[in-house]
């Protein structure tokens, strides 16, 4: 008997082998994009490319139940709170977390509660300008003047008495200037402190006013945690009230958990060579069930034609393809083309209302023929002009292979207060000969322009939009000078938050209607922040009111009908040029399994988990 089990065994082993054989690199899956991580902190992520790499390492209290936006699914937390089993208590204002027991961090430390207080305090105080602590802060800090307060900065100004938060300090320091301020820094974090509270394995969060829950879980599943003991011992901050302001708004590179991670999640960090790879290590001492590979690489491969030649050659397991280049995959033996996956993300083109006046970008600085001045785009028969120019049905349908649509307003498909039949704008160009005509006195129809239309250098769809728009604007008028201008992605983020460019061209992900209205259109979101001086002001009176209004709602009917308010404002205002919402279409061997749903959300913006991928020839 022994002998028969022996030799069943041997038959098994070979089966197994003979399975793998044509598979390379059987425990490794290889994925190849064009960009690539620009921080390794959760906190301050703003890119997609980082988010990817955290979301394998890192874990929240919850996250998305497979494709849903609207339901979720315990991780570190054992429950998803509800009214219905008592973890949401006093109208909404309160949730019960309970914090789930062994779990070990990637360097052994054993999770606990403070580790999640630790966190979600750190996401706040972190306050990176452009990035979203607005999503904690508006929920647990009071209102000043009846607003949300989307940055902690704004109650330390407020509770000093300051103009700004620079006021506070000692020129170029972090030392508050008298006792004064320093005790109003410190009040400012008790105010935060005060939404926490520990009892035995629970984490009790307290509401600072009313609140969306749904908006509040899901940002909640998006929150990454970390161990409190090792982020400080690595040079974070110590989670005292009278040092936090030392880690407010930290330039990227110098943040101390820049490279380095340490998270709950079924990978750990094995090497991280910038602009070019991250080597993913299974973590076998992940609380749950192990992944079922061992290593998973993301390279970041600018050209498709390598990407291509990789995936044909087995060199990579799934890669990255611009909508135009599907059908030169779609016959490759060996390798699949998914469904068309519907994603929240959304493509524009941006107009700085204001820019530096130093910008490189606006040439001369003046309406000569030869640059523009930097509050060009402040002017609404110019935007009107430059929205007519576009052909954005063209652009969707040869650009992108036809996989999406073209957007009416910063909110897509599929979410809050998206009406199809609100007004967009379509290429007309005798409209748009019309408004350039009329912008600045016919001083642009007579003199011309020069500027730079910012994108990012490794994406083949912003440049074809970049390169039409200005094609256009020379057919309209010769003297139209719009210059497409490839910049690296990383460079681009710094140019665009410090507003140095006058249009640019980007794409948004987010899974809520007001993460999308905030980020696009409030002063202080990001955009807010990057398109200068005078966007800021005219949102402060057109859109901020109605933003506060969308996230006070008291029902989704209540919130639409804002949203949609919202959507046809920008359309009057011709705020920016509303691209597309995408489509994708996987591309990958077929001997990857279990890539989607299960490992790949439209709401996670992109985003590829690795936990549950397997390579086989079954």
């Amino acid at each position: 008997m022994k002998c028969k089990w022996f030799w069943v065994t041997g038959i098994l082993i070979l089966f197994s082998i003979m399975v793998l054989a044509n598979v390379p690199n059987p425990d490794t899956v290889i994925y190849e994009q064009e960009r690539a991580a620009e921080t390794l902190d959760p906190a301050m992520v703003i890119d997609t490319a980082s988010g990817e790499v955290l979301d394998n390492i890192y874990q929240t209290l919850i996250t998305f139940d497979g494709t849903s936006l609207t339901r979720y699914v315990p991780v570190l937390s054992t429950n998803v709170p509800s009214v219905k089993d008592g973890t949401i208590l006093d109208n909404g204002m309160t949730y019960v977390f309970h914090i789930r027991k062994g779990v070990h961090f990637q360097n052994g430390d054993l999770l606990t509660p403070y580790d999640v207080v630790y966190s979600l305090e750190r996401f706040v105080v972190t306050g990176m300008a452009g990035g979203n602590s607005y999503e904690l802060t508006e929920p647990l800090l009071p209102k000043i003047d009846g607003n949300y307060v989307d940055n902690i900065s704004k109650w330390a100004v407020k509770l000093a008495g300051v103009k700004s938060w620079n006021d506070l300090f000692a020129t170029s320091t972090t030392t508050p200037k008298n006792e004064a301020y320093k005790n109003a820094l410190i009040d400012t974090f008790n105010l935060l402190s005060k939404a926490f509270e520990i009892k035995g394995d629970d984490v009790i969060i307290h509401l600072a006013h009313p609140f969306s829950s749904d908006l509040f879980l899901n940002y909640l599943a998006g929150i990454d945690i970390l161990d409190a003991k090792w982020a400080s011992d690595n040079g974070a901050w110590s989670g005292t009230a009278d040092t936090w302001w030392k880690y407010y708004n930290p330039q990227r590179q110098a943040d101390p958990l820049y490279s380095i991670t340490n998270g709950t999640g079924p990978f750990e960090l094995q090497s991280w060579t910038q602009g070019r790879e991250v080597v993913l290590k299974r973590f076998d001492g992940y609380w749950g069930e192990p992944a079922k590979i061992k290593y998973a690489v993301i390279k970041t491969v600018s050209e498709f034609t390598t990407r291509k030649l990789d995936l044909m050659r087995g060199d990579a397991d799934i890669i990255s393809v611009p909508p135009a280049y599907i059908p030169q995959v779609q016959n490759i033996p060996g390798v699949k083309v998914s469904e068309n996956i519907p994603e929240l993300a959304q493509y524009q083109l941006s107009f700085a209302f204001s820019v530096n006046p130093h910008s490189k970008y606006i040439y001369s600085g003046k309406l000569d023929g030869n640059g523009i001045p930097p509050d060009f785009f402040s002017n609404l028969d110019v935007r009107k002009g430059f929205e007519y120019l576009f052909p954005h049905r063209t652009y969707v349908k040869d650009v992108w292979n036809g996989l999406g649509i073209v957007p009416n307003s910063p909110i897509c498909t599929g979410l809050i207060g998206y009406d199809p039949d609100l007004p967009a704008y379509h290429q007309d160009l005798a409209k748009a000969a019309e408004y350039f005509k009329k912008a600045y006195n016919g001083e642009v129809w007579k003199k011309g322009f020069k500027f730079a239309i910012i994108y990012n250098s490794t994406d083949p769809t912003m440049q074809e939009a970049c390169q039409m728009l200005s094609a256009y604007a020379q057919q309209v008028n010769p003297k139209f000078n719009v210059v497409p201008v490839p910049v690296l992605w990383q460079t681009l983020v710094g140019e665009f938050l410090s507003n140095n460019i006058p249009m640019i061209a980007l794409d948004w992900f987010a899974n809520t209607s007001y993460d999308r209205v905030y980020g696009y259109l409030d002063s202080s979101g990001v955009y807010g922040e990057a398109l200068g001086q005078n966007f800021r002001d005219f949102a402060k009176k057109e859109f901020d009111p109605l933003i506060n209004a969308a996230i006070s709602a008291t029902s989704n009917s209540v919130a639409e009908k804002i949203y949609k308010e919202i959507s046809l404002k920008t359309y009057e205002d011709a705020i920016m040029i509303w691209l597309i919402q995408p489509s994708r279409q996987l591309v990958y061997r077929d001997w990857l399994h279990g890539l989607y749903p299960t490992n790949y959300n439209p709401s996670y913006a992109k985003d590829l988990h690795f936990y549950g991928l397997y390579k086989s020839n079954n």
